[in-house]
């Protein structure tokens, strides 16, 4: 139980990479969209290094031990596709729609998962459901229009509630936590006249 809540408060510690960013922006110091993109590929590939060495190298420090779930010892770490999925919203969509996606899985996949039972399951109870809805939402309507903001929250919260299966391998919702609310406020925005 102790490691679990190290791993949500690690979780939770990529939403002080948004607040870096907000912070930075209205202070005027600096660090543009551009900047901070080139800062999260720096971040990703620091994690994709460190996994190559973990998986391939062998690295064994204590820190992989409590911050990694057994499923994840030969398989890449959750840190590494939270790293990876987070990036990709920053480099492929703009501000207003990357920032409520990372903090969707900052914030909104911890928090989701303290009411969960944590069995797997192909669909989360429904009460996982609506706390990750209500709290992507909230995020979201911080940064996007209403219809945008639920959108996004609707495409985090499937990624979150329901298991991806690709062959035998289960797909982690920190990749697709993101990825999913991105690409559903960024239609919205695109498609629909908003």
């Amino acid at each position: 139980m102790a490691d679990e809540l190290k791993r949500r408060l690690v979780h939770a510690s990529g939403s002080g990479l948004v607040a870096l960013y907000l912070l930075a922006n209205s202070l005027e110091l600096g660090l543009t969209w551009r900047r901070f993109q080139i800062l999260m590929v720096l971040l990703a590939t620091g994690a994709l290094v460190l996994e190559f060495v973990r998986l391939q190298i062998g690295l064994d420090w204590r820190l992989y031990d409590v911050l990694t779930r057994e499923y994840e010892q030969d398989n890449p770490a959750g840190y590494a596709l939270y790293m990876i999925s987070m990036t990709a919203v920053v480099v492929v969509f703009p501000s207003e729609i990357a920032l409520p996606a990372m903090l969707m899985l900052a914030l909104g996949d911890p928090i989701s998962g303290a009411v969960s039972d944590d069995t797997l399951k192909r669909v989360k109870h429904p009460k996982v459901l609506v706390t990750m809805f209500l709290v992507s939402t909230a995020i979201a309507l911080a940064f996007l229009p209403v219809v945008a903001a639920l959108a996004a929250a609707l495409g985090a919260t499937l990624a979150d509630g329901v298991t991806l299966e690709i062959r035998t391998y289960i797909i982690d919702d920190n990749l697709t936590i993101p990825i999913y609310a991105a690409t559903a406020a960024w239609g919205v925005l695109e498609f629909a006249a908003i």
